[in-house]
């Protein structure tokens, strides 16, 4: 079992940083990818960001290109997110996951989830 824990979440204003981290407890075939999704209130699930630790490889979503920064530590088996320049539309549970496939975006090829960590964003 892969287990995650994700940190760093609270409150910001607008145009302001915040870095999550997310601790893994191992780095396996199942945990290939390391990604962050978000979810809003009354809101789908959506892929934020991932990177592979076979290769460093990253892929990130419209809404947050240039913006937020995917990276890991892998002496520490942790992940990051920073955050730069955040918008209230940032506000969402966020939550960290590990994936046997290379660098997707479906949340269905996730297979272990942390348990989340909120930012708010104020205006």
């Amino acid at each position: 079992q892969v287990q995650l824990v994700e940190s760093g979440g609270g409150l910001v204003q607008a145009g302001g940083s915040l870095r999550l981290s997310c601790a893994v407890s191992q780095r396996t075939d199942s945990s290939r990818s390391l990604g962050w999704f978000r979810q809003a209130p009354g809101k789908e699930r959506e892929f934020v960001a991932v990177i592979s630790w076979i290769d460093g490889g990253t892929y990130y979503a419209d809404s947050v290109k240039g913006r937020f920064t995917i990276s890991t530590d892998n002496a520490k088996n942790t992940v990051y997110l920073q955050m730069n320049n955040l918008k209230p539309e940032d506000t969402a549970v966020y939550f960290c996951a590990a994936s046997s496939m290379v660098l997707t975006n479906s949340p269905r090829q996730y297979n272990y989830w942390g348990q989340g960590t909120q930012v708010t964003v104020s205006s």
